[in-house]
């Protein structure tokens, strides 16, 4: 058997799916996508953001913390046996209990052993119309309790994994973050739609700038990025609004920002690709982004404003 820490060639796939309220039903939708992910040769299997439930944060109701989880909990031991069985690196996303009155929006990765490989709490967190996250989410630690920065990739069997949630795909600086500390790929796991009463124009402008963006953090940083987001229309259970259409359109591209694999804004899909580890240092003696940087010159984008 070819030494996945060796070889060049490493298969990946991003699981889009609808999402449903019980958990069980969720559950088995992801199941049966995660598995068919592994027969086909996948090493690395990626799940949407929030993908044991619809997406929650429509509407501020404190009974919604119900559905947290402590890790380990019962979705990090069901995400746990499914590595371990498959012998694959999964990928998953839990609502964080982390104690009381402390909530996070957690991404877990384990290793082909079922074991934890590490945790990533969601940096970013939004507050907009129909995606109340300030209210469910504490954002991540800016630097863990060993001296890391929250921004600090996960190491596993297959590499090291830039793992972020969402609304961290609109911030450059997360992914350089990443990348500066050897992120072999950079992960998205999503959960994004639109306003069902937006018309085309704006949801096509919107939809564009969210593949956009990520492309651009791909080819700034000679990294493949892999970011799976969810289909379907899930109802505001305030009826305030009329809910959100998640747009799909799951993706992989390499590091030139290159689309090797996309979903449609519709159907469950596995997107898989075989990707060659060795694209980003041939790219980086071409495009050496990273050599150029003017470290000595960026000491104002720490600050808030520029007055």
């Amino acid at each position: 058997m070819t030494d996945p820490r060796t070889s060049s060639a490493l298969t990946v796939a991003a699981i889009q799916q609808h999402c449903s309220p019980d958990k069980a039903v969720s559950f088995a939708s992801s199941e049966r996508l995660i598995r068919q992910a592994a027969k086909g040769g996948a090493q690395l299997i990626v799940l949407q953001e929030l993908h044991a439930t619809q997406y929650f944060c429509q509407t501020e109701d404190t009974e919604i913390f119900e559905l947290a989880e402590p890790i380990p909990g019962p979705t990090s031991e069901w995400l746990s046996d499914l590595a371990r069985e498959l012998h694959v690196v999964l990928v998953g996303s839990i609502f964080e209990r982390r104690m009381n009155g402390v909530y996070h929006n957690t991404a877990v990765v384990f290793d082909t052993d079922g074991t934890l490989a590490g945790l990533y709490r969601k940096m970013h967190i939004p507050d907009d119309p129909g995606f109340y996250e300030k209210f469910y989410f504490t954002p991540g630690d800016a630097t863990f309790n060993d001296g890391q920065s929250g921004f600090t990739p996960i190491q596993t069997s297959i590499g090291k994994l830039g793992v972020l949630v969402c609304w961290d795909q609109w911030y450059p600086e997360a992914a350089r973050l990443m990348a500066l500390a050897g992120a072999d790929i950079l992960i998205y796991p999503t959960a994004i739609g639109w306003d069902v009463t937006d018309d085309p124009t704006e949801q096509a402008r919107q939809l564009d700038a969210w593949v956009t963006v990520q492309r651009g953090h791909a080819i700034a940083n000679n990294l493949p990025v892999i970011a799976p987001n969810r289909v379907g229309v899930e109802p505001d259970p305030s009826g305030h609004s009329h809910g959100i259409h998640f747009w799909g359109n799951s993706f992989i591209c390499g590091p030139q920002g290159e689309f090797l694999a996309r979903g449609n804004e519709t159907d469950e899909c596995v997107l898989a690709v075989t990707l060659d580890r060795n694209r980003t240092e041939s790219v980086r003696r071409i495009w050496p982004y990273l050599r150029d940087r003017r470290i000595d010159a960026y000491g104002d984008i720490v600050k808030r404003v520029r007055d």
